[in-house]
C-alpha cells in the first residue's frame, strides 16, 4: 500500500503520473478485499468505481465542488481518497458508516441511502449555486439501476430545462442495482454499451474525408451538422439529448485517461451533461465476479481468498418468508409477486425461480409498485410486494390513496423491520407500525417466530378487501415462541396461575422473547405478569381492553417508533373503551439512530429486558406508594 497510505486528501491524486494511477487503483481493491471481508459491507459496488472515484477526485475540487453518491454504497473509495483508512470498524459503533456521512467529513456532502435522490440534490445545489453566483461544480454519480426510480426522472426534467446551469451526471453503468438492471431503460443503456459510438464513427469518417480533395471538408461539417439523425442511428443515445442533455460517452469506466477526459469536457460545458461509464461490478476480485446473483453486493465476514462466508448463516426471517411463498405459489394461481430491484434480498428468488411469469421487478420505483399492485389486485390476483421496511416509507402515498382507498387486496412485505443496526439511520426500519397506524382499512401483522411468519403471511392473502402488512425483523430467527392459550386474536404467552396478574406486557413482534426475560424479572421482584403477543397489531383486538382492564399496568414493548405506534393505538383503544389503566409505552426513541449492532443500538436506547423491567418496577412501586419521591425525601429518611 506504499502509495495508497500517502493519499490524505484528494489533491494528493495531483502528483500521481498515470502509471502511479494504475498502481493506485490496484492497491485500493486489495485494501478493500482485505479489510471489507473482515467486517463486511458493500464489497462489489465499491471495487466496481475505483477508477471512476480516482478520476472524479483529480478533475473536481472536492470540498469546494459538490461531488454527490447515490445511493451511497459505492462511496468506500471515496473515503480512502479524502483521509479515512481506518476501516478496523466499518459499519460498527464508533467506525465509519458504510454510506457517505457528514460527520465524518466535509468531502461527504449527502447522506441519502436511498436511491434515486441524487439528481433531486444536485438540481438544488445547482440552482444555489446560481442565485448566489458561485462557480463551485455540483458532480451527481448515479448508477442505471438507480435511474429506474421515477424521482431520478422528475430530477432530469428539471435540469434539463436550464440548459446553461452547469451540473455534471455520472452514470455508472454496471447493469446492475443489487441484481441486473430491469425495463426500458437498462435496455436502452444496454444498446448505448454494445454499439460502437457516435464519436468514434465520425473521427474515422473524418479521418476518410480530410483526405478527399475539394468536397471532403465541407461534406465532414454537414455531417457534423446533422449528428443529431447520426448518433440515433448509430448509437441512440438521443433520448437524454432529447431531454436537453449533452451526452458524452459511452466511456470505459476502468480507463482513467479516458474518464478524465471526458469529465474535463463536461466540467468546460456551460450546462446539464451526462457522462455515460461503462463498469464491472465486483472488478478484479474474482469471486465477486463470478457471482451471478448480486457481484458481493453486499456481504457480511468472508474469506478473502475464497470468497466463503466465515459461519455459516442460520435460518432468518427472509428466507422462510421466501419458502413460504413457493407453497402458496404452488396452492394459488392467483399469487404474484412484486420486488423493487431486490429479488434476492428479499427472498424471493426461488419464487421467481418456480414462477417466472408472475414475479414483476418494478426497478427502484416503490410508489410505481404499489400502483401496480393496486392494479392487479383490480385485475383479479393477489399481489405480494415485498420490500424494505424503510422503503415503503417512500410510497406511503400509493399505499394509502391507491391501494386503501379502493380496498385492495394488495399483503406487503416489510423485511428488516425495526432496528437494522449497521446500515445506520436510513435503514432502520422504524417508522412502518407509525406511518401506517392512520391508513382505513389497513392490517398489520407482527410475527414472533418462523411458525408465526408462515401462519400470517397466510391470513394476510386471504384478505381480498383491504391491504395487509406483515413485517418481521433483520437476520437470523429465534426458535419458536409457543403460546399456553389465546384471548380473542392474541396468543397468550405467559399467565399466572391465578388468572390475574399485576401486569399485562403486550409483545410486539420478534421482541416476545426479551418479553419473556422481562416477565421473568418482574417475577423475582414479585411482580405478576400476562404476557401476550397481539399477532395483528392494527386494529387493536377488542379482547385486549377487558384484558387491560384485569391489570394494574399495562406495558407494550415494540421494535418501532414510540410516537404513534402500537403503544399509542393501544393507548387510545383503552382511552376509547373508558379502561383507565396506567399505560407505559417502550420502543425506539423519536431520533436517527447511528450505525451499530442491533444489540448495541438497543442497548444505548434502553430497550432492552433490565432496562424495562426496571422501569416496570418504579412503576408498581409507585402504585404502591413505595417509590421514594426524590433524593432529599431520601437523605431525610
Amino acid at each position: 500500500m506504499a502509495l495508497l497510505t500517502r493519499i490524505r486528501g484528494p489533491r494528493d491524486l495531483d502528483r500521481l503520473g498515470p502509471e502511479q494511477l494504475e498502481q493506485l487503483a490496484g492497491e485500493i481493491r486489495s485494501f478493500l478485499v482485505e479489510e471489507v471481508s473482515k467486517t463486511g459491507g458493500h464489497l462489489g459496488p465499491n471495487l466496481g468505481v475505483v477508477e471512476l472515484t480516482i478520476a472524479l477526485h483529480r478533475v473536481y475540487d472536492s470540498p469546494k465542488d459538490k461531488v454527490l453518491f447515490d445511493t451511497g454504497h459505492q462511496s468506500y473509495v471515496h473515503k480512502l481518497l479524502t483521509g479515512r483508512q481506518d476501516f478496523s470498524r466499518l459499519k460498527g459503533k464508533g467506525g465509519l458508516s458504510g454510506y457517505p456521512s457528514r460527520a465524518e467529513s466535509d468531502h461527504d456532502i449527502i447522506e441519502n441511502s436511498h436511491a434515486s435522490t441524487v439528481l433531486g440534490w444536485a438540481d438544488g445545489l445547482a440552482k444555489a449555486n446560481e442565485v448566489l453566483d458561485k462557480d463551485d461544480h455540483v458532480v451527481a454519480v448515479i448508477g442505471d439501476g438507480a435511474l429506474t426510480g421515477g424521482m431520478a426522472w422528475e430530477a432530469l426534467n428539471n435540469i434539463a430545462a436550464a440548459k446553461d446551469r452547469p451540473l455534471v451526471i455520472v452514470v455508472n453503468d454496471n447493469e446492475r442495482s443489487y441484481a441486473p438492471t430491469i425495463g426500458g431503460l437498462a435496455n436502452h443503456l444496454a444498446t448505448l454499451r454494445t454499439t460502437d459510438g457516435y464519436e468514434r464513427f465520425l473521427a474515422r469518417g473524418k479521418e476518410i474525408l480530410d483526405r478527399t480533395p475539394v468536397v471532403g471538408r465541407p461534406l465532414y461539417d454537414t455531417l457534423h451538422g446533422a449528428k443529431k439523425g447520426l448518433k440515433d442511428f448509430i448509437a441512440p443515445q438521443g433520448m437524454f439529448e432529447d431531454l436537453g442533455l449533452k451526452y458524452v460517452g459511452p466511456i470505459d469506466g476502468h480507463d482513467i485517461g479516458a474518464l478524465e477526459s471526458a469529465l474535463q469536457r463536461a466540467k468546460r460545458f456551460g450546462g446539464p451533461v451526462i457522462v455515460h461509464c461503462i463498469t464491472e461490478k465486483g472488478r478484479g476480485y474474482k469471486p465477486a465476479e463470478q457471482d451471478e446473483a448480486d457481484h458481493f453486493h453486499g456481504i457480511g465476514p468472508i474469506h478473502p481468498d475464497t470468497g466463503l462466508p466465515i459461519a455459516a448463516a442460520g435460518m432468518d426471517w427472509t428466507s422462510v418468508f421466501g419458502e413460504e411463498m413457493v407453497k402458496l405459489g404452488h396452492e394459488r394461481e392467483d399469487i404474484v409477486a412484486i420486488t423493487a430491484a431486490m429479488l434476492q434480498p428479499v427472498g424471493l428468488e426461488k419464487f421467481a425461480k418456480a414462477f417466472p411469469d408472475r414475479v414483476y421487478d418494478v426497478g427502484i420505483a416503490e410508489q410505481h409498485g404499489a400502483v401496480s399492485a393496486a392494479g392487479l389486485a383490480t385485475g383479479g390476483v393477489h399481489p405480494v410486494f415485498a420490500v424494505y421496511a424503510t422503503f415503503l416509507n417512500r410510497a406511503f402515498d400509493q399505499v394509502l390513496m391507491d391501494v386503501a382507498l379502493h380496498r385492495c387486496g394488495v399483503t406487503f412485505v416489510l423485511d428488516r423491520a425495526g432496528i437494522t443496526g449497521t446500515d445506520g439511520a436510513s435503514h432502520n426500519g422504524m417508522w412502518d407500525m407509525s406511518i401506517l397506524q392512520c391508513v382505513p382499512g389497513l392490517r398489520i401483522a407482527a410475527p414472533r417466530d418462523a411458525d408465526q411468519v408462515r401462519a400470517q403471511l397466510r391470513e394476510a392473502v386471504k384478505v381480498e378487501d383491504a391491504p395487509t402488512v406483515v413485517r418481521f425483523s433483520k437476520g437470523a430467527v429465534g426458535p419458536a415462541v409457543a403460546a399456553v392459550g389465546r384471548v380473542g386474536g392474541m396468543d397468550v404467552l405467559r399467565r399466572t396461575e391465578e388468572g390475574t396478574a399485576d401486569v399485562l406486557l403486550v409483545s410486539v413482534g420478534a421482541l416476545a422473547p426479551m418479553c419473556l426475560d422481562i416477565a421473568d424479572l418482574l417475577d423475582k421482584q414479585g411482580i405478576t405478569t400476562t404476557v401476550v403477543d397481539p399477532r395483528w397489531v392494527k386494529p387493536v383486538d377488542e379482547a385486549l381492553a377487558p384484558l387491560a382492564e384485569q391489570h394494574r399496568v399495562v406495558v407494550t414493548v415494540e421494535d418501532n417508533s414510540r410516537v404513534g405506534g402500537v403503544g399509542s393505538a393501544v393507548a387510545q383503544a383503552l382511552r376509547d373503551a373508558g379502561v383507565d389503566v396506567p399505560l407505559r409505552d417502550f420502543g425506539i426513541p423519536p431520533r436517527f439512530l447511528d450505525h451499530a449492532s442491533r444489540k448495541e443500538v438497543m442497548a444505548e436506547i434502553g430497550l432492552t429486558a433490565p432496562d424495562i423491567a426496571r422501569q416496570v418496577t418504579g412503576l408498581v412501586a409507585k402504585l404502591d406508594g413505595r417509590l421514594v419521591d426524590s433524593p432529599t425525601e431520601a437523605a431525610r429518611d
